[in-house]
């Protein structure tokens, strides 16, 4: 069992209350809102948060001053009127699953027990992972295994709705409506920690991926009957109407859920894309300049469409992705077409086919994934990085500015689509208290284009393009791609704090920074190196962040490690990595003494405990044996395949490398403490003061909002920013 904590008390009444069936009441609103936003009569107060994910508050600021983001904009007007923090310490590690759920709890990830973006239950196998997305608000009880009855963390919308109040969750981490499991047993299930009054989970992947298309003139043929149902259809061409006479790509999706589709032909609803030209300006030449891709089986269909169906997909080179419904899918699955490059003789025709995605129909929640699913639409492609890191196939030869052309293109829809998703739960749920909408970016765009240290390779292939041999042009054109992610995210908010309207209080945070980072690290190679047996072990890494669980018998399912060796493991680890450096001067000069981990922290070898199952300050249930933390500038992702060594570095090796040329560029999980791991935090409304902020941490926002909402915080880590309330 895990030991217990001050929290648990407070925590298991609250649940208590809930599992009880404490009233949820959802008030009705008492009168129409103006066409300004506003509810007259509100006798509550209202809070909006709002997650910009890895918004930089440095470059927030920067941005404001330098007119990147308007003045009139949502960023502008809300530091303009309201209480903006100099310097919000989040959660440790620096990463996203960890940091949201800290916001949502008000409590670190020792007592919330989401340790990192990808960990392993201690309970489970050694080469098991759990995402911090989908993992036990709170822990689990781990024997027997199972929920635990007195959890040592809970979002605020549980004890916010145990008082009667309402909350809507858009896509925040969390709010998903999900039973989780660890070795096939539920360890919490959705009710009353995962679901909210209206609940949409974040999107899923639809078991296909991006993919890369390069065609010419000779793939194209008339073909009257295309002509004929296009013409029907209402898209007339300019120049004779040609398609490819074979599919460009087959697929099949499942029928009903939760399956969803795959590359091959194995599920049941089958489908086989054609493509077709058509030109539709009216200049007098051949001229074409849109792809219609429609599913051969079906033909090309007359709307009009009610979503989530979007019948063929119409991309015009130079405009934005068209949505394609996969049509007789269960899991409501879809994706995007966009076209890169199309000659107007078809000479050079390239387009993508994003990755399909959808809404997971969690039982609990499904009316709310319908009504988005029949009102906004199926849950639409986000920034892609395996596109412009060329890891999904067909995107070999495209050039650098079509891939990154893509990415923007997706940038902008996703988050277009977010902001739906939230003014949507705001505008149809005028009666809630609380409402918390989560935004990719620009978090996406940060990590491919943080381009902004000379230690950077400008061509990750090339270990010569640092420094002064730097590319200028695609630093200043990555530098470009930052500055839109920040304005998509601006224009979010906007759109989000205007339907919320001028008597809610509005709160925009981030989940952590971010830095550049111009090396990449094999944790793996760096045990090897030092001699420890790495079959002993479980090496679970994110971003900067390392758990490494040793497989110890009586914890892990299937362990091996008897307690005596267990312990002589955990300190071979820790002198491992706290004595891991970096000996190249043209890297290494930011770092103390060439230590690149900056934290070092050992699950306690004694306590009252089993072995293996002591927790601390520092190190809770699911936390690794060793947790470690590297200096900006480092990360575990981006080694690329093969490996790149660094200028002034030894040959790469695969078995014995640990430092080489990455493949992107931004990173965040490092200290929270450092300044560039800083999170945002802008707050404006009729209970926010216009004060700043110097130092605050990501905890404080949850009993911040009960405040605010009337409700007072227990259980939690974080404190009441009383300075900023009215």
């Amino acid at each position: 069992m895990k030991p217990k904590s001050f929290l648990f008390s407070t925590s298991a009444m609250l649940l208590a209350a809930a599992l009880a069936g404490v009233a949820t009441t959802a008030r009705a609103d008492e009168h129409d809102r103006d066409r300004d936003g506003n509810r007259h009569g509100r006798n509550s107060p209202r809070v909006v948060l709002i997650s910009l994910d890895g918004a930089k508050p440095d470059f927030i600021q920067k941005f404001i001053e330098e007119g990147v983001l308007p003045r009139d904009g949502g960023l502008a007007r809300l530091s303009r009127h309201g209480a903006v923090a100099v310097q919000n310490v989040t959660a440790s590690p620096s990463l996203t699953a960890v940091s949201h759920i800290a916001i949502a709890t008000g409590s670190t990830a020792v007592h919330n027990d989401i340790p990192s973006n990808t960990f392993e239950a201690v309970v489970a196998p050694i080469s098991s992972s759990l995402s911090g997305f989908a993992a036990p608000i709170g822990g689990y009880q781990e024997s027997p295994l199972g929920p635990s009855p007195q959890p040592t963390a809970l979002p605020l919308w549980v004890q916010l709705r145990q008082q009667g109040k309402k909350v809507a969750t858009a896509t925040w981490p969390g709010g998903d409506g999900a039973d989780i499991s660890i070795n096939n047993t539920v360890v919490q299930p959705a009710q009353p920690i995962r679901v909210t009054n209206y609940t949409v989970p974040f999107g899923a992947f639809g078991g296909i991926g991006a993919q890369g298309f390069s065609l010419s003139k000779t793939d194209f043929a008339p073909d009257p009957t295309v002509a004929t149902a296009l013409q029907a259809a209402g898209q007339f061409s300019f120049s004779p109407v040609l398609a490819t006479s074979a599919p460009i790509e087959t697929f099949s999706c499942a029928s009903a859920a939760p399956a969803t589709c795959t590359g091959a032909a194995t599920l049941d609803v089958k489908y086989a894309i054609r493509v077709a030209a058509i030109d539709t300006s009216n200049d007098g030449k051949v001229n074409y300049d849109t792809l219609v891709f429609f599913d051969a089986t079906r033909g090309i269909t007359s709307g009009p469409f009610h979503a989530p169906s979007t019948g063929p997909a119409y991309a015009k080179f130079g405009g934005e992705n068209a949505p394609f419904f996969f049509e007789g899918s269960g899991a409501k699955v879809g994706a995007a077409y966009f076209v890169s490059q199309l000659a107007p003789d078809l000479s050079v025709v390239r387009f993508a086919r994003y990755g399909a995605n959808y809404i997971p129909r969690n039982t609990p929640v499904l009316a709310d994934v319908d009504d988005i699913n029949n009102n906004i639409g199926f849950w639409r492609p986000q920034a892609d990085f395996r596109i412009p890191e060329r890891l999904s196939p067909g995107f070999t030869n495209f050039p650098d500015v079509e891939i990154e052309a893509m990415f923007e293109d997706m940038v902008k829809t996703f988050v277009r689509y977010q902001a739906d998703i939230g003014e949507r739960a705001i505008l149809n749920h005028p009666d809630a208290d609380l409402v918390m909408v989560y935004i990719e970016q620009p978090d996406g765009s940060e990590h491919q284009f943080l381009l902004i240290d000379p230690r950077q390779g400008t061509n990750p292939k090339d270990p010569n393009s640092i420094g002064a041999n730097q590319d200028p042009s695609k630093v200043a054109r990555y530098a470009s791609y930052i500055r839109f992610a920040y304005q998509t995210a601006d224009k979010a908010v906007q759109r989000i704090a205007e339907a919320a309207g001028r008597d809610s209080n509005v709160i925009v945070v981030s989940d952590h920074g971010f830095a550049p980072f111009h090396t990449s690290v094999s944790m793996l190679n760096i045990l090897r190196n030092a001699g420890i047996d790495t079959s002993k072990v479980g090496i679970r890494t994110s971003g900067p962040a390392a758990n490494i669980y040793v497989n110890l018998q009586q914890r892990e399912s299937g362990g091996t490690v008897d307690p005596a060796t267990y312990n002589a493991l955990v300190a071979q680890i820790t002198d491992a990595v706290k004595n891991a450096v970096d000996p190249n001067p043209r890297f290494n000069y930011s770092l103390n003494d060439g230590r690149i981990f900056t934290v070092v922290e050992s699950r306690p070898l004694q306590c009252e405990a089993a072995p293996g199952q002591c927790i601390s300050k520092t190190i809770g249930q699911d936390f690794g044996d060793v947790f470690a933390l590297m200096a900006p500038g480092y990360n575990f992702d981006g080694i690329q395949s093969p490996g790149v060594a660094r200028l002034g570095d030894a040959p790469f090796n695969a078995a014995t490398t640990t430092l080489s040329m990455p493949n992107f560029y931004g990173a965040h999980g490092h200290d929270p403490k450092l300044p560039v791991m800083s999170a945002t935090f802008i707050a404006a409304g009729p209970q926010i003061r216009n004060e700043p902020i110097r130092r605050m941490h990501n905890i404080d926002v949850a009993p911040t909002i009960m405040q605010i909402l009337g409700v007072r915080p227990q259980g939690v880590d974080g404190e009441v920013l009383h300075e900023i309330l009215r």
